[in-house]
Order: C-alpha cells, then sequence, then structure tokens
C-alpha cells in the first residue's frame, strides 16, 4: 500500500512540475501577490483631496484648516469660491469630500457656544468618506478640546487616552499580509484538487485509475498530499515574508501555528476534492472553485467584520475554514494565542475536512462499483 501511494504522489507531483505555468503559480505568482496586496487592498485612507469653502476667515477657521492641510491623509486642500463650485467637484469626483466652514465658526468658538463645520461626502465612495470623516472629526474634537482648556483659566479636563492593544500604531500591513497566508495559501491546494480527479476524466485516464489497484482512500491520498505540500509551502513562504520582509511582529507558538496551518489546507483540499468528484471536465471544475472561493472570501471575515453579518450568515460562516484560520493566523501574529484559543478553531476545520475528504472517497467508491 505505501509503495503504492509514494508512486501515486509522485505521478502528481511530476504532472503538476511539468506545467511551466503551474511552477510559476505555485513559485512566483504568492509573492508577487502579497506585494500587490499588501500595499493595494488597504482600507486605509491617504492622498485625499478635500475642497474648502471658508465663509469665515478668522482665527479659528484658519486654525482648523491648518491642522486639515497638515495631515497625513490629505494630499491637497483645494479652495473654492462658493457651494456651486465645491459640488461640481464632488460630482466630477475631483475630491473626496468639501468642507464648508460658516460665516459665524470663530466667533461662536470664542464664545465658548457649539461651532460646527459642515462636510458634504461623496456617497459613491462610502466607506472612504467615512473614514476620512473619523479622521476630521477627530481634528475637530482635540482642537475643541484645547480651546475649553484655555477657557477654564488652567484648569485640568478630563480627557480619553486611547491605547490600541496588539497593533499601536494600527499598521494595516500587519493585519493584510499574515491574513494572505491564509488567503493565498487556500487557493492553490483548492485549485489543485478540484482539477486532480476532473482532469483524469478529461484525459480518459480516470478508468484506468479506478481498475488499478489503488484503493479510494489511496486514491484521495495521492490526490491530497501534493496539494497539501504546496498550500503549506505557500503558507509558510508568505508567513516567512510577513516577519522578516513586512517586519510583522509574531508572538505565538510556531509549533501550533504549524499544526493549525496543515489541518486547514487539509479541510480546502477537501473541498476541493468534494468539487473534483462531481465535475467531469476542467472547466467544470474552474466554474466550480471560483463558485466556492468568492463566498468562503466574503464569510471568512477578510473582507468585512463577521460579527457585522446577519446572524444566519454568521452560522453559514461557521462552514467556512478560512474565516477559523484567519482568527488563528491574526492571534499568533499579533498576540500569543493559547493552545485553547487555536484548538476552539482547530476543530471546526478537522470536522471540515472530514466530511468532505469522506464525501469525495463515498464518490470513488462509488464509481468503481
Amino acid at each position: 500500500m505505501f509503495e503504492r501511494l509514494v508512486a501515486t504522489i509522485i505521478k502528481e507531483l511530476v504532472v503538476f512540475w511539468r506545467d511551466p505555468k503551474s511552477r510559476t503559480m505555485i513559485l512566483v505568482m504568492p509573492i508577487v501577490q502579497v506585494f500587490i496586496f499588501a500595499f493595494a487592498a488597504t482600507l486605509e485612507v491617504k492622498n485625499v483631496d478635500v475642497a474648502l469653502l471658508d465663509h469665515d476667515q478668522g482665527r479659528w477657521s484658519h486654525e482648523f484648516v491648518a491642522r486639515v492641510g497638515s495631515a497625513s491623509f490629505v494630499k491637497e486642500l483645494v479652495a473654492v469660491k462658493n457651494l456651486t463650485e465645491l459640488g461640481d467637484m464632488i460630482v466630477a469626483r475631483d475630491v473626496l469630500l468639501g468642507i464648508h466652514i460658516l460665516p459665524e465658526f470663530s466667533r461662536n468658538v470664542s464664545a465658548g457656544s457649539g461651532a460646527a463645520v459642515q462636510i458634504l461626502i461623496d456617497g459613491r465612495r462610502a466607506n472612504a468618506g467615512q473614514i476620512t470623516f473619523a479622521y476630521l472629526n477627530a481634528i475637530a474634537a482635540e482642537l475643541g478640546a484645547e480651546v475649553s482648556m484655555r477657557s477654564t483659566a488652567g484648569s485640568v479636563l478630563p480627557q480619553a487616552r486611547v491605547r490600541h492593544w496588539f497593533n499601536p500604531n494600527l499598521e494595516f500591513i500587519w493585519f493584510i499580509v499574515p491574513s494572505l497566508a491564509a488567503t493565498l495559501g487556500m487557493m492553490m491546494p483548492l485549485m489543485m484538487t478540484s482539477l486532480s480527479i476532473a482532469r483524469e476524466r478529461e484525459l480518459g485516464t480516470y478508468d484506468q485509475m479506478l481498475v488499478s489497484p489503488l484503493a479510494p482512500v489511496e486514491i484521495i491520498a495521492g490526490k491530497i498530499i501534493p496539494a497539501l505540500l504546496a498550500g503549506i509551502f505557500i503558507s509558510t513562504i508568505i508567513a516567512l515574508l510577513a516577519v522578516y520582509g513586512f517586519s510583522v511582529p509574531y508572538a505565538g507558538n510556531p509549533l501550533w501555528f504549524f499544526a493549525s496551518m496543515v489541518v486547514f489546507v487539509l479541510s480546502v483540499a477537501g473541498i476541493g476534492l468534494t468539487i473534483s468528484s462531481f465535475c467531469y471536465t476542467q472547466q467544470q471544475a474552474i466554474l466550480g472553485t471560483f463558485f466556492c472561493i468568492v463566498p468562503i472570501l466574503l464569510i471568512s471575515g477578510f473582507v468585512t467584520p463577521v460579527d457585522n453579518m446577519p446572524d444566519w450568515l454568521q452560522v453559514v460562516a461557521e462552514g467556512s475554514p478560512l474565516k477559523h484560520f484567519l482568527i488563528i493566523v491574526q492571534g499568533s501574529f499579533l498576540k500569543s494565542m493559547s493552545a485553547a484559543q487555536i484548538w476552539r478553531n482547530t476543530w471546526p476545520m478537522i470536522l471540515i475536512g472530514v466530511v468532505t475528504l469522506s464525501t469525495a472517497t463515498i464518490v470513488v467508491r462509488q464509481n468503481m462499483h
């Protein structure tokens, strides 16, 4: 049995390695994608153009404008003459938002009454607009606190000091790059396994495989182990690149992290084999893979937090192995996640792997009869 299994694994590896495109996918593309995602797939808002309509021109409006103009997220502060020009710039997408300072702004600030600034946001870019609004709100709050302290003749007002655990400077790369070890590490084994049985059927070698001395379990193992090695290789390379290339701190236990990685790749490969066992052509397998990849990514928490989803969709998300492994990855990198916490997210992946691999094995066994 062992000799047959080794021969099957070698055969799968040779078929995969002979294809130059496949070699490029496993050796080059993950590294290229890491650099692209690290600098492009970010929720941070930078280089924002802001339109400014200042009808006050007083001391405090100049102070507020100076602070906005020197903020790190602002690329250019564009002065406009009226609301019509400001609106036209937003419509043309020349600016993300506009600031309208009313004529009584400085007078209200000096009098200690409420002073408001009108913010007009391009709703077509809602996420970036809301983040930028939060930045501007923080600038206004800081200015308001300083004015209040001056008006109370030196008395100390209570202030809230924010401390961000695990990521003090809110470095987005600390989130995105480790998460790529999971997302990109999922793509390759899922694609390899989803094409494996379908390719045999399309090339006409599936029947030969069924009449060979290989048992269904050996066939499944021979298909899944090469994908397992590829997935572990990609995830490990990206994890090392995160630590040594992007200086992302790693605080967890490497052994527990690696063990959960193996379980994750196995569960993903099981999904791919289940897809492949029901497909008769590689085209069907590719379509089935993309049909599964998008929902898995969307409900994993990589794009949006799972807690923001409806209750029924949060239940569905428990069936995504990527959701559980992302928790382990982020917890292992940014905090020292305990073995109990890792196990809490590992056993669902084991269950997913058992169900999917059992399904693929049953389908193969039925085809033998």
